[in-house]
């Protein structure tokens, strides 16, 4: 069953960039870059997550309040003309990593992001270019996780992220399960 208070819904926690890393080791969190502006995180993501270069994302914004990353339809497009359904669960997926990933980076925590579970809701077939918004943890519900993760080396949070449809209504609605370790 899910942790209903470690659900992200709400945004309202800063963005900036994190302190230095204190842990030692080759990890793949070793190249933090030193802004987490849309460009160097985009940078960052292509580089570590190949898949997000081969599917052409963008990072749009990664403000106070969302995540959102873009997706061109050509390298993402099926037999139908529409978004391939894996394109449009991976989207929101690394939407939600990479708002956890940017919340470690902010509390100057070296760790690694992996999905525990995740499905997704299918509303509506996406023809074009697509988007995934995910909504940053509010302040308490980040301050708990990043405690959790400090005291136990491990912590988990709930994330929701939604690809908008042509008409304002969600085409898909994504829940996932995401661990962080150090």
């Amino acid at each position: 069953m899910l942790d209903k208070r470690l659900i992200a819904r709400r945004p309202d926690n800063r963005l900036g960039a994190a302190p230095a890393s204190r842990h030692k080791g080759a990890r793949m969190s070793s190249s933090v870059p030193g802004s987490l502006a849309p460009a160097v995180l985009e940078a960052y993501l292509h580089e570590k997550i190949p898949l997000t270069s081969a599917m052409g994302i963008r990072v749009l914004e990664t403000g106070p309040s969302q995540v959102v990353l873009e997706a061109p339809l050509a390298p993402n497009v099926n037999h139908l003309g529409s978004v391939f359904g894996g394109a449009l669960h991976a989207l929101p997926t690394l939407a939600c990593y990479a708002a956890l990933w940017t919340l470690l980076r902010e509390g100057g925590v070296d760790g690694h992001v992996v999905v525990k579970k995740s499905y997704a809701h299918y509303r509506a077939p996406v023809r074009g270019t697509f988007r995934a918004v995910c909504m940053r943890p509010p302040p308490g519900i980040a301050a708990e996780f990043m405690d959790d993760l400090r005291r136990h080396k491990k912590a988990r949070m709930d994330l929701e992220s939604v690809v908008p449809g042509v008409d304002g209504k969600p085409a898909v609605e994504f829940h996932g399960s995401f661990v962080a370790v150090t």
